[in-house]
């Protein structure tokens, strides 16, 4: 099995093989597949899943994040935005596709809290929608250096010296921070999200910001945790899955993502984003990606973000390569500098991310007696 992200043949000290996850089969031009591909779980990575909406990008993020559920010193973080990755936690013993997979270790945590001092003073402004240089916002920066909660941040508006307008305002929009429910002085911990299983974060209906402070919080977890004092460093390397990229980057998650793909490696923290606007990242994601899994992709400035990072080995261009059809990627393996086209594998555990369609549903026949619109046949009458 050819091992994507692995330069060489490599064994353990234990002469085992290493931490590697099942991703699909080589896709031949006749739409045949061949030989199986894996992906190498045993070093740190920064990597991009993209793709259009329906092509299976966040199926493909729920392979991976099988596959790192269940590999060796592996710790799994995924956010989960939509709704797309609650069915990690279903047994699966025997497969869906009958091949006895084990079951996910994986748990689901709802409505996920942080501590608000997980949020630089800095970035609080900006996560609540005010221009740090204003009064307002300089009023809750100051409020956010002095509090490490946001009852305490609130309280320090009041106390401070400032016209009652801008006291107004900071606290309004402190309030509306307070009401998506993510800030807690018991938030998430560093142990918690290396514990022995992957962790599932449900933000499904969650507000842009206050997924984008999780998302913030956990980056900064994660990385803190793995550049602390050596004895306490947590035994295993961290892999962050974030589905929808785009919603995370453009707010106060923006930095902390940035320092994974940037300075990610040397402490062992992986980072994998997951977008169907490429275009709405950062040009450093590209840029800093060791692996890039592209499914179909129509939007010319999403090919074109993608084509400006794109390497010299990838023979022929970047939207000559892209895959047309459903569940088939591209990939770009930059550590060993090679592309191959495959076919990703189908999920051992359901899969929450389908389109619901009508034909689906069970629903109640229509009254009788009333017109109700159907399929016309090709040699009915209209």
């Amino acid at each position: 099995m050819h091992v994507v992200g692995r330069q060489t043949r490599e064994s353990t000290a234990k002469g085992e093989a290493p931490p590697t996850g099942r991703l699909g089969r080589y896709l031949a031009r006749d739409d045949s597949t061949g030989a199986p591909v894996g992906i190498d779980l045993d070093h740190p990575h920064a990597g991009l899943v993209v793709g259009k909406r329906g092509a299976g990008k966040s199926h493909t993020l729920g392979v991976l994040a099988e596959a790192a559920a269940r590999a060796r010193g592996v710790a799994p973080v995924v956010v989960d935005p939509i709704g797309a990755f609650g069915g990690l936690t279903a047994d699966a013993g025997g497969g869906r596709n009958g091949d006895g997979t084990e079951p996910v270790p994986a748990r689901v945590v709802e409505r996920p809290t942080i501590r608000a001092d997980a949020i630089p003073a800095t970035d609080w402004p900006e996560l609540v929608g005010l221009d740090p240089e204003s009064g307002p916002g300089a009023l809750v920066w100051d409020a956010a250096s002095s509090a490490p909660t946001l009852s305490g941040m609130l309280q320090q508006v009041e106390s401070l010296e400032a016209p009652r307008e801008h006291q107004r305002a900071a606290r309004n929009h402190l309030g509306r921070a307070r009401d998506w429910d993510v800030f807690d002085q018991d938030g998430l911990t560093a142990s918690e999200l290396f514990g022995p299983e992957a962790t599932v974060l449900s933000l499904a209906g969650a507000d842009d910001a206050a997924t984008s402070a999780v998302v913030a919080a956990v980056a900064r977890l994660l990385y803190d945790a793995r550049t602390g004092d050596e004895g306490d460093r947590p035994p295993r390397l961290p892999w962050l899955f974030v589905d929808e990229a785009h919603v995370a980057v453009d707010g106060v998650a923006g930095a902390a993502l940035r320092t994974l793909l940037t300075r990610g490696r040397t402490p062992g923290v992986s980072l994998l984003l997951a977008t169907q606007r490429p275009s709405a990242l950062p040009a450093v994601a590209a840029s800093q990606a060791d692996l890039l899994v592209a499914h179909r992709l129509t939007s010319g400035a999403d090919i074109d973000a993608l084509a400006a990072a794109s390497p010299t080995y990838l023979t022929g261009t970047l939207r000559e390569r892209l895959p047309s059809g459903q569940g088939e990627a591209l990939i770009v393996d930059d550590a060993t500098e090679s592309t191959h086209s495959v076919r990703i594998r189908e999920r051992h555990t359901p899969h929450g991310g389908h389109t619901p369609r009508a034909s689906g549903l069970t629903a109640s026949p229509p009254d009788a007696g009333r017109e109700t619109d159907r399929c016309v046949g090709p040699n009915e009458d209209v």
